[in-house]
């Protein structure tokens, strides 16, 4: 039996997840609402970015974030850049991962965990390889595995095995151990830039002939 079969996934994970973010939601729920209010200052409506992701075993959910960009079009209507509509507030929300805050209200519905794989796009369910489509095995999470060991500043290939990877070993000791290490990137950024950019580009499919390192558990 695989390990996202066993009793700490489908069981215990899913109570923590849920005292975890009702908790939370409560706690930060002032300082929630001035961030609300800061976004509708210096963006205007809607203060949230929703956006269809796919969840586990590939269900479709809403994602819930705060809006970080503001809607800026070229000469032809076009959209223009990620890093050209990211505002100064939405770069440092983001850094800061505050961002990510109204998914708390994805963990509590059941769309989400707090730790899981992170939740993309729904265009991409088509493009992973057998190998990758795992990473849908188990809740996606508002941190993860790949989250704490480069984020955007590595591959989609290596995202995805460390996704799998995290799906064979999840246990209470791992994801303490995540929560952990994304407490401290958020005191200690990195990772955050794809590059030159603040955001990854888009996840094509992987090449045949192209490989990975396989990931380990003391990458950190």
């Amino acid at each position: 039996m695989k390990q996202a079969d066993r009793f700490y996934p489908r069981i215990v994970k899913r109570i923590l997840d849920i005292g975890a973010a009702g908790t939370l939601l409560v706690v930060l729920s002032p300082w929630m609402l001035i961030l609300a209010a800061l976004i509708r200052w210096k963006m205007g409506s809607p203060v949230l970015f929703r956006q269809p992701r796919g969840g586990q075993q590939g269900r479709v959910f809403h994602l819930n974030k705060f809006r970080s960009m503001r809607d800026a079009t070229d000469r032809f209507g076009e959209p223009l850049s990620d890093d050209q509509r990211l505002t100064p507030l939405g770069r440092t929300m983001r850094r800061l991962s505050l961002d990510e805050l109204p998914q708390l209200w994805n963990v509590l519905r059941g769309d989400m965990s707090l730790v899981g794989p992170r939740p993309l796009l729904v265009e991409y369910l088509d493009r992973y390889t057998p190998h990758q489509a795992r990473r849908h095995e188990v809740r996606p999470g508002i941190t993860g595995w790949a989250q704490v060991n480069g984020r955007n500043a590595i591959r989609w290939e290596q995202k995805f095995d460390l996704d799998v990877w995290y799906v064979d070993h999840v246990s209470f000791g791992l994801d303490l151990k995540i929560l952990a290490l994304t407490a401290l990137r958020v005191v200690r950024p990195r990772g955050i830039d794809a590059g030159d950019n603040m955001t990854m580009p888009k996840f094509m499919g992987t090449p045949a002939e192209a490989s990975s390192d396989p990931p380990s558990r003391d990458v950190v």
